[in-house]
């Protein structure tokens, strides 16, 4: 019987220190699976292997309920099944409406990139429109934009905080947004 066995069963009979003996002796093998189930995800997953390890392990170890395992080999294959488990219920939760579900996000230098290569006057006419409503976010669109600063630098060269010019941007790019798709 392989210590991990032996582990495996102390859990099962109830010892509360078998669990915090298991997690040393098993955690290198969960990483590596967990980084292969996460090579196999899509680009832009944020789920990071060693949480998925510390997920999955709270849910194979932690529970009320003591689970039966009857080899080292049937707990990693329980492992696999609740990283599986878990990267489902991530992507579930991704899709649901109130996290962005099909909702791709296209960043207003995107769009207004687009909107500039069709028709650049009506980009300078919703710049001029936006600049008769706030002349300071008109500005702070034109520093990001067409001069490619950061808030500290727009905020540097409009005298103002930090702050103001990202609520500034905020407010610009929501207000272009509306206007140009108009």
């Amino acid at each position: 019987m392989t210590e991990v066995t032996r582990i495996l069963s102390q859990i099962e009979q109830g010892d509360p220190s078998a669990a915090e003996q298991l997690l040393p002796l098993v955690y290198d093998e969960l990483r590596k699976l967990a980084a292969a189930k996460l090579a196999q995800e899509k680009p832009g997953q944020t789920l990071q292997a060693t949480a998925l390890v510390h997920d999955a392990y709270i849910r194979l170890v932690g529970v009320e309920k003591a689970q039966h395992w009857d080899s080292r080999g049937h707990f990693f294959s329980a492992a696999a099944e609740a990283m599986r488990r878990i990267l489902i219920e991530q992507h579930r939760r991704k899709l649901r409406l109130r996290h962005a579900g099909g909702v791709q996000r296209q960043p207003l230098l995107d769009i207004a990139a687009e909107q500039a290569g069709e028709d650049l006057l009506e980009l300078d006419e919703a710049l001029t429109s936006l600049a008769a409503e706030d002349e300071l976010a008109a500005k702070v669109v034109e520093l990001r934009y067409f001069a490619g600063l950061g808030h500290h630098q727009i905020a540097e060269t409009l005298g103002v905080t930090v702050y103001q010019a990202r609520q500034k941007w905020t407010y610009a790019r929501a207000w272009l947004r509306n206007c140009l798709a108009r």
